[in-house]
């Protein structure tokens, strides 16, 4: 049996995480997309699901999606362009600045955690409350190990 042949018939770790990201990804957009929100990408998830209502310094942001400053900073310009965040000082270090969402960040916000929530009721109703549970128990102290 090939390489192929076995990675498609017994996934490694890696694929699968792939699999359910592309799959998440793919649904929230497309319907984010149906419901006015087209000019989002996905790599913009990087920023908006780690986002805070009251704002959020780049050096967090950075750290919490696990990518480089410059990615970063390039997708906070992105966004910043489509009106979705907003630099602003922080009050707290007059040095700092942070990033703020906009009215336009918000409304995408709570729409994508309303999708991302009815994702995850569907797949927990597919395969039970409890195995889903265990799933998520399980996928994060993978993720945190």
């Amino acid at each position: 049996m090939g390489r192929t042949a076995r990675k498609t018939e017994s996934p490694d770790l890696g694929m699968l995480a792939a699999r359910l990201l592309f799959s998440l990804q793919s649904e929230l957009f497309r319907r984010g997309a149906e419901l006015g929100f087209g000019d989002l990408r996905p790599q913009y998830g990087a920023v908006l699901a780690y986002l805070d209502e009251e704002g959020s310094r780049q050096t967090e942001l950075t750290r919490l999606a696990g990518r480089n400053k410059q990615t970063i900073g390039a997708i906070l310009d992105e966004l910043e362009k489509l009106g979705y965040v907003s630099r602003v000082p922080d009050p707290a270090d007059r040095r700092a600045r942070l990033i703020v969402p906009t009215a336009r960040g918000r409304e995408w916000m709570d729409l994508s955690d309303g999708i991302v929530a009815d994702i995850e009721r569907r797949h927990a109703a597919e395969l039970g409350a409890a195995t889903y549970a265990a799933f998520r128990e399980t996928l994060q102290a993978i993720t945190e190990a």
